[in-house]
């Protein structure tokens, strides 16, 4: 059973001031097994955010299928289920990272990372542990760490984000251009992150302008223009 199947998927968006209703993408299937990492490309406006946002539930699909496979709730549609089992999945399972920060309030960048962890039920001593750690990872300057996000750079909101996400170690991570707005020092430390979770069995989507930094990390490709999935390497299981 694949970890994650699109089936005929297809989003439409209303422009209410025109009273039109517009496809935004159409017709589109993919698979990935556990331990996969798949890479989506297309040019700007060909639906790429809109597929992972409707993995994360953020949208609604209006045709097809997104079955998961969930380790708490066994093969699932993410466009059927409640909503008290998405919050369960965004919350245990999936991990969504964007080019963009939105965090609570009054809320300081250690306490966010710790949270993370302190929501899937880890003691306060290991969720500060690890917390520290994948703030150091990303070389997020100590003296922030007890700052508030909203005076961070926005590369230094976007590597908070990403140790937000990663420091969960999802089974599911969807990653939405993630490394936008990094210097190639930060991007450094991203595919370090996304090597390390794909050898602990973590299944990745990802969106990247950057081709480069996709050269070697994915196992399949996916072309919003031509529909066509390529398998770019041979995927190693991975034990879960």
């Amino acid at each position: 059973m694949a970890m994650l199947e699109i089936v005929d998927f297809g989003k439409r968006f209303t422009i209410h001031h025109l009273g039109k209703t517009m496809p935004a993408i159409q017709n589109i299937n993919l698979s990935l097994e556990a331990g996969e990492f798949i890479g989506i490309v297309g040019k700007s406006g060909s639906g790429k955010s809109t597929i992972l946002k409707s993995i994360y539930r953020t949208y609604l699909p209006d045709e097809g299928k997104i079955m998961y496979d969930s380790e708490r709730f066994g093969e699932v549609d993410l466009a059927q289920i409640s909503e008290r089992q998405m919050l369960y999945l965004r919350k245990y399972e999936i991990g969504y990272v964007s080019q963009f920060l939105s965090v609570m309030p009054r809320t300081t960048c250690r306490q966010l990372v710790t949270n993370a962890l302190l929501e899937m039920g880890e003691s306060v001593a290991v969720a500060r542990g690890e917390a520290e750690k994948a703030l150091a990872h990303f070389e997020l300057d100590p003296k922030l760490w007890d700052s508030y996000p909203n005076t961070f750079s926005g590369g230094e909101k976007l590597r908070l984000n990403i140790a937000m996400a990663t420091v969960k170690k999802p089974r599911l991570l969807l990653l939405d251009e993630p490394t936008a707005s990094l210097d190639q020092q930060s991007k450094i430390k991203v595919r370090e992150i996304i090597e390390k979770l794909k050898k602990q069995g973590t299944t990745l989507v990802g969106i990247f302008h950057d081709i480069e930094f996709m050269d070697g990390l994915c196992d399949k490709v996916y072309d919003m223009q031509t529909r066509q999935l390529t398998i770019t390497k041979e995927v190693v299981s991975h034990e879960s």
